[in-house]
């Protein structure tokens, strides 16, 4: 693989008190998931990420979650189908009208924490988010491969990128391990950036019971919220830069 995005979710701060540190993060990452305000961020820190990524020329994408602040969006929400897509078409839409007063629009969308995971399976959120989408326009969704989402998408003729996570174990499913279970975050920038690097030249990605499992991503996840992110995220670039990996937006 001669290129690859890497992509960090921000915007994320409340009333001033930051989770992550955006402004370090967005001299690494290539492309910026900015919180929509319902799992966290507000319009103040909403418009200052966007307006940071535009100045660095980082590609900005909607970050849309269930609304759910208490959890930071990491719990599901049985919601009615059309109630979801407007929700999510909200988000949307508030990020990109931070994103255009600074001279930037969004080109993607990717989902949040509960409501991404859902939407591997669940058939209709995974609908209620394409409709969002489509009902926007011409924005493309990062999703998880193999995800009913990215089916319906596909279908819906909306274009599909697939990523990997560079702080995150895998099951043998190719799914997420649960933040609930021990080793689900992982932590050692070295390791990591090893990982992403044998993702970037085989496509191959080790579960957490070490099998290895095909992943076809053409963008990688590291959490600003994660514990030394900034550190994460430098070490995973300087390793693929090294493998002769060019990190750059799809978008």
């Amino acid at each position: 693989m001669a290129t690859i995005d890497l992509n960090s979710d921000l915007g994320e701060s409340l009333a001033g008190m930051p989770v992550g540190d955006d402004e370090a993060m967005l001299d690494i990452v290539s492309s910026a998931n900015v919180a929509g305000g319902f799992h966290a961020g507000d319009p103040r820190g909403i418009a200052a990420t966007c307006e940071a990524a535009a100045r660095r020329g980082v590609s900005i994408g909607a970050h849309p979650s269930y609304r759910d602040a208490a959890g930071f969006g990491r719990r599901f929400i049985d919601y009615a189908s059309a109630e979801l897509a407007d929700e999510v078409l909200y988000q949307i839409g508030a990020v990109e009208a931070m994103a255009r007063k600074h001279g930037a629009s969004i080109h993607y969308v990717k989902p949040h924490g509960a409501l991404y995971n859902t939407i591997v399976h669940h058939e209709a959120h995974a609908r209620a988010v394409v409709d969002a989408v489509r009902a926007f326009g011409d924005l493309a969704l990062l999703l998880l491969p193999g995800s009913i989402a990215a089916r319906l998408a596909e279908e819906a003729g909306i274009r599909v990128v697939f990523e990997a996570f560079a702080d995150r174990a895998y099951t043998p499913e190719g799914t997420l391990v649960s933040r609930t279970e021990n080793g689900a975050v992982l932590t050692d920038p070295e390791k990591v950036a090893a990982r992403m690097v044998r993702l970037a030249h085989e496509g191959v990605i080790e579960a957490i019971d070490g099998t290895p499992i095909e992943v076809a991503a053409q963008s990688i996840c590291v959490h600003g919220d994660s514990p030394g992110a900034v550190e994460m995220a430098r070490e995973v670039k300087r390793g693929l830069e090294e493998a002769g990996v060019r990190i750059e937006a799809f978008a």
